[in-house]
């Protein structure tokens, strides 16, 4: 399955770049080295490296639980072949989609960087929420399920809030965008999709 290849494929060159700094400044997202240096891949190479282990595990985690279910239901909704070449066009896509708001923001500053898949498990998590609105998602600390679809409109009024603040180093506009690309990437694949999304949850929130 194309979620297990990327699972080991991140988990194998993110543990190499902690303690490789040649790599790990080789595949950073540096958007002043993209424009002044030309170096494209790393639109794609930053989603292989993380800042530290808290950070590859949240993202790996979060990727185990839904990358299965949205990689399976892509398969069932258009053929082995097709669906999962629309997976990962969803997930390479989303990296870089995700990536373009700090491009054009930061590519005259020296000092910007960012890593990690975050864009990319957003992307996924949203294409798994528009194909299961009603199941329900666990958070640490809460002890009941939170329903996808209110998990998905309050994860995205938090990245857009604390995208406006920046008051962190976490990549909330790489998070908003590539769950955005997520929704429209799986509605544009399978526009029935949308409807059955808002029917659903009209009957969820009706009944």
């Amino acid at each position: 399955m194309i979620t297990w290849i990327f699972i080991g494929l991140t988990a194998i060159v993110s543990f190499i770049a902690f303690s490789n700094r040649a790599l790990l400044h080789q595949f950073i997202f540096h958007p002043y080295t993209v424009k002044h240096g030309k170096e494209w891949h790393r639109f794609l190479t930053h989603g292989l490296i993380h800042a530290n282990y808290t950070h590859l595990l949240f993202n790996l985690i979060t990727f185990y639980f839904f990358g299965p279910l949205v990689e399976e239901g892509f398969v069932i909704l258009f053929g082995r072949t097709s669906g999962r070449v629309y997976y990962l066009a969803l997930y390479i896509g989303a990296l870089i989609i995700s990536s373009l708001p700090s491009y054009f923001k930061h590519k005259t500053n020296v000092y910007y960087r960012s890593l990690g898949a975050s864009g990319a498990v957003s992307a996924v998590l949203f294409s798994a929420i528009l194909l299961n609105p009603t199941s329900g998602i666990d958070i640490f600390l809460i002890p009941i399920a939170i329903p996808a679809w209110l998990f998905g409109i309050l994860y995205l009024a938090y990245s857009a809030y604390m995208a406006r603040r920046g008051v962190d180093n976490i990549g909330h506009d790489a998070h908003f965008v590539g769950a955005l690309f997520g929704l429209l990437f799986t509605i544009a694949l399978k526009p029935v999709l949308f409807e059955h999304f808002v029917n659903t949850l009209l009957t969820a929130i009706g009944g």
